[in-house]
């Protein structure tokens, strides 16, 4: 069993980190004095420190602690474990530093601590990553299983199976499904119904589980009490699954209301305030680099939609924005000058008569989206976001697809998640949704990084735009 090997993993992780550390330290102190320093008349002796590695060592050891680099690494994500890593040595070097300003050692050298920060960190996050090689290949083996039975057979329990069938490096063993309806024998994917509840505290009395995981359907919910009381008499450890994927399809997140649990049924990072500005400051300071970068690009354009159509310059047209507000997005004018009417026929098709020679190309690049940079500073776009639509089909669509207002919680972009994994144009609105969805839920500086890089290397061009 898992647990009882779990103890001396532990051990051997938390040996390993502290070679690490040694190992970093001192090659920071090589690197800093024997290569740097011409001048060694005024440095430190070398037992200096290598005296100070005896509070170095444990002090560092327990920021890993407080910043759960020693929990199960099962489904802890590899950039979390990075993010981890890192703050932990930050922290470190802040106390380092203010240690050596206390004691008045101005003769430490600091640039060592700065080089001791730099290399650990590369060097832990290498380590972990072998670490978590090593047990995803011993868990792919059959080895290293976390065994563990699931009571209620519901949708979460399918959903959960269905996971950890798509994940075997995770290690988790399904022993089997307890459950009051389904008969015994039934099987979904290779996992069966081995009896029903009233047997949980027989199989937990074997002490052979790892865990037991609560996936009970919402009707069930009355027997809570008494499953959970079984469990926690046995000492198993105990996880919930609630089976809420078809009342709540999204991550929700819980609060605490004065000890009262509070479940919102939608994280949204970009509704913190915190969040807000620093997306905003970015919008402000990428579009205006951007227009000074494009304004030749800009430039050539105009002169070749004034050269070869009659009509204005900028195309404008109302789309729906943050809350649900509508507002007029600019664009190149890539289509014959058109009536009102006729402007709201619908999708532009492959080989619309509509689409001038030069809109063709300024269409098929993306640049007749240039002068949305402007909306971007305005306010009323993003540079990176869910893409707007007009009201009419946001009305279409707001009736047919599940969660499709979600995307009006926060700004429309010029590009987005959805864009940058191939949903633009005639492609599946279904799927634009879920991956807008994602990227509202999970929105990062970094993500939005990410996406404006892929943006250049494979967002420009757009085989869909006609």
């Amino acid at each position: 069993m898992i647990k009882d090997n779990q103890k001396h993993f532990n051990r051997l992780h938390v040996l390993i980190d502290a070679l690490v550390i040694a190992f970093s330290y001192i090659i920071a102190w090589y690197i800093q004095i024997h290569i740097f320093v011409k001048d060694k008349a005024g440095t430190l002796p070398a037992q200096t420190y290598l005296f100070a590695l005896v509070f170095l060592i444990p002090g560092f050891l327990l920021l890993y602690y407080a910043f759960n680099l020693y929990t199960p690494k099962r489904v802890q994500g590899r950039r979390l474990e990075a993010g981890n890593i890192f703050s932990a040595n930050m922290i470190g070097m802040l106390i380092f530093l203010g240690v050596l300003y206390l004691i008045n050692q101005p003769d430490f050298s600091r640039p060592m601590i700065v080089w001791f920060i730099g290399i650990n960190f590369f060097l832990t996050v290498i380590e972990r990553n072998l670490i978590r090689m090593v047990l995803m290949n011993m868990r792919r083996r059959g080895m290293n299983l976390k065994h563990m039975i699931l009571v209620g057979y519901s949708l979460a329990a399918r959903e959960f199976v269905d996971r950890v069938a798509a994940n075997p490096q995770w290690g988790y063993q399904i022993n089997g499904i307890l459950d009051d309806m389904a008969s015994p024998g039934t099987i979904y994917k290779n996992v069966e119904v081995i009896g029903n509840t009233g047997d949980l505290e027989r199989l937990l009395s074997r002490n052979k589980l790892d865990e037991i995981a609560i996936t009970l359907g919402l009707n069930e919910y009355y027997k809570l009490q008494r499953i959970v009381a079984t469990c926690e008499k046995s000492g198993v450890h105990t996880k919930f699954i609630p089976d809420y994927m078809n009342i709540i399809p999204t991550r929700p997140y819980t609060e605490d209301l004065l000890g009262l649990p509070v479940i919102n049924i939608r994280h949204v990072p970009l509704t913190n305030t915190f969040n807000m500005m620093v997306k905003r400051t970015m919008d402000i300071v990428g579009s205006l680099i951007c227009i000074a970068a494009f304004s030749p690009v800009m430039l050539l354009t105009a002169i070749a939609i004034k050269a070869t159509s009659p009509g204005p310059l900028i195309f404008t047209q109302v789309r729906v924005g943050l809350h649900n507000r509508t507002f007029r997005m600019y664009k190149f004018r890539s289509m014959e000058v058109q009536k009102p009417s006729e402007e709201k026929q619908g999708w532009t098709t492959r080989n619309d008569p509509r689409v001038t020679g030069i809109g063709r190309l300024i269409r098929k690049t993306s640049i007749d989206e240039l002068p949305q940079l402007f909306n971007v500073l305005k306010g009323d776009m993003s540079l990176v976001g869910p893409r707007p639509e007009r009201p009419q089909y946001v009305e279409k669509f707001r009736e047919e697809i599940p969660r499709y207002m979600v995307k009006h919680q926060v700004r429309p972009g010029m590009t987005g998640w959805a864009q940058v994994n191939g949903y633009r144009g005639n492609t599946s609105i279904k799927k634009r949704i879920e991956h807008d969805i994602y990227y509202i839920e999970n929105w990062t500086l970094g993500l939005d990084v990410k996406i404006l890089v892929l943006t250049v290397f494979k967002g420009f061009v757009n085989k869909n735009a006609y």
